[in-house]
This record gives structure tokens, C-alpha cells and sequence, in this order.
């Protein structure tokens, strides 16, 4: 039995590992009951090996991708200036308050 706890290192808790990954421990738990992240599970509580930590920040590691060219968005013709095209354009009204609405109409309905 000793050779079985030397082999694996020592034994971390949640909490521990939240503290080393900078995380909340309910990650931690949550990530392991849905089996996302490697651990042993020894007398009835989540337990972590060094192997375990390294495998985690190996699964959640993000890497850029590819060197790519920034894209050039296309302006769609609805949203262009209006002094890119001389096109007339259409100026918005803002509606009067619903009370004032609601106001006017009753007056119109008497």
C-alpha cells in the first residue's frame, strides 16, 4: 500500500487545487462529477495528483491559432455615411412618450 501513495505523489483536496488554478473549489467539484477532469475519487471525496493538475491546465489550455490577416467587415449599404453617397437618407423621428400618446388618443376618441 505505501508503494501505491509514493507512486502518485501526495493526494491534493478541491480546495487545494482551486487555490493553485485560481478557481473556486465548486469548479473543481463540478468539473469532476461531470468527469471533465481527471480524479480520484477515495473515500467518498474528490482527490488530485500532481498528474491530475497538469492534465487539467493541459485540457483548458487555449492556444492561438493560426497567424491570420485581420478581415475586412463589409459596410452593409444601410449603414453607410450619408456623405459616401449623396444618396438621400431617411432621418429619424424619435416617438412622442407613451403618455402623450395615450393622452392624444383619448382626445381624438371623445
Amino acid at each position: 500500500m505505501g508503494e501505491a501513495s509514493a507512486a502518485h505523489g501526495p493526494y491534493y483536496r478541491p480546495a487545494e487545487v482551486a487555490r493553485l488554478l485560481r478557481c473556486s473549489e465548486w469548479w473543481i467539484k463540478e468539473q469532476a462529477r461531470r468527469r471533465r477532469i481527471p480524479f480520484c475519487w477515495i473515500g467518498g471525496s474528490y482527490l488530485f495528483t500532481e498528474e491530475h493538475i497538469a492534465a487539467i491546465v493541459r485540457l483548458f489550455e487555449v492556444r492561438p491559432t493560426a497567424e491570420q490577416e485581420p478581415t475586412i467587415v463589409a459596410v452593409p449599404e444601410s449603414r453607410r455615411t450619408p456623405g459616401s453617397d449623396d444618396a438621400p437618407v431617411a432621418r429619424l423621428r424619435a416617438r412622442p412618450p407613451r403618455r402623450v400618446r395615450d393622452t392624444t388618443s383619448r382626445n381624438t376618441a371623445a
